[in-house]
């Protein structure tokens, strides 16, 4: 990664933060609108026992979700391409997962399953699952057809077609599906946990957000939000890296320019 592609948005971000600090300092703007971000990072150190138990317990229900939408994601991707009848008739059940607001089936995943982190964890499932089984269905189907001559040429099974033709070609479309639902784990995991509203010591971020919110508690309320938002940055870039070291020296989009 060159050293612009870092700079230039630590540099932007810093501007942010300070045009942000001045103006909130200059109008002398109420706590309870807008905290300053000294303010928020002060309460972050504060309260992270608090903030960083609620934070561990978001993230294992994202990476849950996102762990299971993989595989299932993957699983049902590899059923499509083996037919397109097949296809025909379970894709538009995939898209109703994807249109179908989370926060209207929430209720009754959370009356169903008797588990709380279950139910949380297949409810972020929903919201992630889409984008992998579309991205890795299409990266399955979009192969060379000089390629796929040249193996049929060959008397290459069915198997090592997909192996060794499919899956290579459907690498980068998977990581593109895969950085996708990774933030979408999150988003999922957080809707999730503002319907089931639970508390307690196994309160997620959300829980936090919802009680800093009712107690005016605004500087808290931010630095929930800014872990949240830390917490996906971290997860894409992790979902980056990992698409750079597969990719890297044979796929001309990790290829250095």
């Amino acid at each position: 990664m060159s050293p612009l592609k870092l700079v230039a948005p630590a540099l932007v971000g810093l501007a942010v933060l300070l045009l942000w600090q001045g103006l909130v300092t200059w109008y002398e703007v109420p706590v309870y609108l807008v905290p300053s971000p000294l303010l928020v990072l002060q309460t972050l150190v504060r309260d992270w026992t608090l903030l960083g138990g609620s934070l561990l317990v978001t993230l294992r229900i994202a990476l849950l979700a996102l762990l299971l939408a993989l595989l299932l994601g993957i699983a049902l991707a590899f059923v499509f391409v083996q037919s397109r009848a097949i296809e025909a008739s379970l894709f538009p059940y995939a898209i109703l997962l994807q249109v179908t607001p989370v926060v209207a089936i929430a209720p009754l995943i959370i009356i169903w399953v008797k588990d709380p982190t279950l139910a949380l964890v297949i409810c972020a499932t929903i919201v992630a699952l889409f984008p992998i089984i579309s991205n890795t269905a299409q990266g399955l189907r979009s192969v060379d057809p000089e390629l796929l001559d040249l193996f049929r040429l060959n008397h290459a099974t069915r198997l090592q077609t997909l192996v060794r033709l499919r899956v290579p070609s459907a690498l980068p479309y998977f990581f593109a599906g895969l950085k996708v639902s990774s933030g979408l784990a999150l988003i999922g995991a957080v809707v999730a946990e503002f319907v089931a509203g639970t508390g307690g010591t196994a309160s997620g971020l959300a829980y936090q957000i919802l009680q800093a919110g009712l107690q005016l508690n605004i500087p808290r309320l931010f630095a929930a939000l800014l872990l949240i938002t830390l917490a996906g940055v971290v997860l894409f870039l992790a979902v980056s890296l990992l698409a750079r070291m597969a990719l890297r020296g044979w796929h001309e989009s990790e290829l250095a320019r």
